[in-house]
């Protein structure tokens, strides 16, 4: 796995070249927190790296329930069995199997991946505003509709799962990219998947770092530039 690091936040790339999957080990004085557990072959690879920092995964947040976002944490939480699983209220619906929509929610279908062979249960359920040591949540639906996004005030790094995409430039999910169209395939709702963009633009960044891709230093300029291209394209009828 690549190894790409900002501040206290470590990237570990699966695929870099081909198909790139992220997590991200966010460093502590004591513990580390683990966002998103890749493919199940990243396993190994993340519990080493965790044993050369000589610290624990005390916590492992999920941004969503996709499976290439989860993949490996039966192994993860294997080696690290007193770390806390962390995951929305509302996507531990579609991690337990159940994809129907809630009142108010845009009729549209749930998509992606999801794993019926993850064992590891999530043990705390969250919302927009809920803190997991220094990562305050926002919610930014969208890609699925419990998709979250983990915000490091005092560093300004967001860690975005799939809301945003970096893979080939910064666009917002949902827009189709013949060079990895993956993510939009996987999309459940663009238009509230823009409307997540737009919240993200609202915070003081310094670092975005998104599920699939590089991480982007300073963004705001191509985050603006990404939704006001998707606002174009949703607005002329496009996907």
């Amino acid at each position: 796995m690549r190894l790409t690091t900002f501040d206290r936040l470590h990237q570990l790339t699966l695929m870099p070249r081909i198909f790139p999957v992220n997590c991200y080990v966010f460093e502590e004085e004591n513990e580390l927190i683990l966002i998103d557990a890749a493919l199940k072959m990243a396993a190994s690879s993340i519990i080493e790296f965790a044993h050369q920092l000589n610290k624990p995964i005390n916590k492992i947040i999920l941004t969503h329930s996709h499976m290439d976002h989860i993949g490996a944490l039966d192994e993860v939480k294997k080696a690290f069995p007193e770390a806390v699983v962390y995951l929305s209220k509302r996507d531990a619906r579609l991690f337990a199997g159940d994809f129907s929509l809630l009142p108010g929610e845009p009729e549209k279908k749930v998509k992606g991946s999801f794993s019926k062979d993850i064992h590891t249960k999530p043990d705390v359920l969250v919302e927009e505003g809920d803190e997991i040591g220094p990562l305050k949540v926002i919610a930014t639906p969208g890609h699925t509709p419990g998709s979250i996004s983990l915000y490091d005030e005092k560093s300004g790094v967001v860690i975005a799962g799939d809301a945003v995409v970096t893979k080939g430039g910064l666009f917002v999910t949902g827009e189709f990219r013949f060079t990895f169209p993956f993510p939009a395939f996987a999309t459940w709702d663009a238009e509230t998947a823009l409307k997540s963009a737009e919240k993200l633009l609202a915070l003081p960044l310094s670092c975005l770092a998104a599920g699939h891709g590089d991480l982007i230093i300073e963004p705001e300029a191509k985050l603006r530039a990404a939704i006001e291209k998707r606002k174009q394209q949703l607005q002329k009828g496009g996907q």
